[in-house]
């Protein structure tokens, strides 16, 4: 396996030194970044050149997911409002408005006929309300479903070749099988924070409040690795995990500035990453919680998000 990438490349700060909750690199080449922070704004970012392309203005609570198109033409967002935009990229504008939820909304991402990105004609979210809602994106305020299963609120949703993931507080996975028209549930015993699908789709990282992540057999519900590090702090605050270099392996934030990676096969950690500028520990507030991490598989990079208000670019080393 190749090195995994550990020179801070880029800084980027929020005008408002808010702290970010969502992150995500473009589709396809990853050439832009995309940030939802607590000041209700959205971001696209040129990581190559430090600035800020379009700021997107509509919340009116904290943003606390981002979602982007296979095409970059489009991206969905949700957050503390109770309400689901769908944004036009180049204009900045929010072409549709979905409401329904009763809570704020969690998560976020793209679907449709064939999988992710193969057509994306609905959008998949869950709330605090407990429930996984699905909206038709070319039918104006459109909900096709409602999935009442969850006990507690859904803090994360992905979605695969015809299934939907769902994690919640209640400390369940459900694995929604829309073909099939059933739901299966694996029980991980703390709250869930953070899913992240594995690249073939039959496995993914599920991260949980008490600090462990694990990477589990989507069909058979086993356990196939657990990942926890006595520097890795996840007791109180969501976290956004996420696989990279072709699943090989696990990165994930804590609550302390600093970021771990961990190898898939064997468990171990590979590396500890300080998010903060000057490599001190967070004070164990807000501010010092990695929010989420970001994987740019073409480019080799990665991108990390705090509650300090600053996205890190990662990249390889001269």
């Amino acid at each position: 396996m190749p090195p995994f990438p550990t020179t801070p490349l880029t800084r980027l700060t929020t005008p408002s030194n808010s702290p970010i909750h969502a992150l995500t690199f473009s589709s396809g080449s990853g050439q832009y970044l995309l940030t939802g922070s607590s000041d209700r704004s959205i971001r696209l970012y040129n990581p190559n050149t430090s600035r800020i392309i379009q700021t997107y203005s509509a919340h009116g609570y904290e943003v606390l997911d981002l979602a982007v198109s296979r095409d970059n033409a489009r991206f969905v967002s949700v957050g503390g409002d109770k309400t689901v935009f769908l944004w036009d990229v180049e204009s900045g504008v929010s072409v549709r408005r979905f409401t329904g939820h009763t809570g704020r909304v969690e998560g976020c991402a793209f679907g449709g006929e064939g999988g992710e990105g193969s057509g994306e004609s609905v959008v998949v979210t869950g709330g605090r309300d407990g429930t996984v809602r699905v909206w038709d994106v070319r039918a104006k305020g459109k909900e096709v479903m409602v999935l009442r299963e969850a006990g507690d609120a859904v803090s994360s949703v992905v979605v695969g070749d015809g299934i939907i993931l769902a994690g919640s507080v209640d400390g369940r996975v459900r694995c929604y099988d829309l073909a099939a028209g059933k739901a299966e549930v694996d029980c991980l015993g703390a709250s869930v924070v953070s899913l992240s699908l594995g690249g073939d789709g039959e496995s993914y990282l599920a991260g949980t409040l008490g600090g462990k992540l694990r990477l589990m057999d989507r069909r058979s519900g086993g356990c196939l690795q657990t990942f926890r590090d006595d520097d890795f702090k996840n007791e109180e605050y969501r976290v956004r995990s996420t696989l990279a270099q072709v699943d090989g392996v696990a990165v994930c934030g804590g609550e302390d500035g600093r970021v771990v990676v961990w190898d898939v096969l064997s468990g171990e950690v590979r590396e500890r990453l300080w998010h903060t500028e000057k490599g001190e520990r967070g004070d164990g507030g807000k501010r010092g919680v990695v929010s989420a991490v970001a994987w740019n598989g073409v480019r080799e990079q990665w991108a990390s998000a705090g509650g300090d208000g600053t996205v890190v670019v990662w990249g390889a080393g001269e």
